[in-house]
């Protein structure tokens, strides 16, 4: 099943780069730097200008990788979900929750991720299908939220993104987070063409969910 395995490889990748960027080829770049650098899963966010021309072009370059999967972020509404799933997106991330976009994911049999900060949200996302619940912006709260949010419902797969960086990601696992979401801290170097420290960040990243996950 197509679903499946797409969520099989986004728990395998761990750690899933949100990449924004000023330009379309930054946003190319420091893609392509990210996965040199070791880590498998980059979310492009629709914050990048002719984001589904940059899904196109990674979805096209990284196809005969199985492992590596290139996703969707910013995604507020149906129509960008579709967008983006005819460019190559293999799973959707919102800010918010959208039963609509909910829909044309099952529809296309693509994983959804929207953004959750309450146990309602949650609740409203699992109902409608939600595969993982983006836990947004993590920084609000702290990894016990997650043990707090999965006792009512430990069915619930959470990925934290906002606030997870390299000295706090160990706990957020071990609160049961499912994967991270990672955006300023690994990005920042490419806003300046740094696009070898992007890489370098991204190994960090990469051997530390190898340490994580032994």
């Amino acid at each position: 099943m197509k679903r499946v395995d797409i969520l099989s490889r986004l728990e395998k990748a761990g750690v899933i780069a949100v990449v924004r960027g000023a330009t379309k080829e930054e946003a190319v770049k420091a893609s392509q730097a990210i996965i040199k650098g070791g880590m498998t899963g980059i979310e492009l966010t629709f914050t990048v200008p002719q984001a589904e021309e940059v899904i196109r072009e990674l979805a096209k370059e990284y196809k005969n990788q199985s492992d590596i999967v290139i996703g969707a972020g910013t995604v507020l509404d149906e129509v960008t979900a579709r967008f983006a799933i005819m460019a190559g997106a293999e799973y959707i991330v919102s800010p918010s929750f959208n039963a609509k976009t909910a829909e044309i994911c099952n529809l296309y049999q693509v994983p959804y991720l929207p953004g959750c900060m309450t146990i309602t949200e949650v609740q409203e996302a699992l109902k409608s299908g939600a595969d993982i619940v983006k836990l947004f912006p993590g920084s609000a709260y702290g990894p016990t939220i997650i043990s707090a949010f999965m006792a009512p419902m430990p069915q619930a797969s959470i990925m934290p993104t906002g606030g997870v960086n390299l000295e706090n990601m160990a706990d957020w696992f071990k609160a049961g987070a499912v994967a991270v979401g990672i955006g300023g801290d690994l990005l920042a170097p490419a806003a300046v063409g740094d696009f070898q420290k992007v890489s370098e960040k991204a190994s960090q990243y990469a051997a530390k969910l190898k340490e994580i996950k032994g």
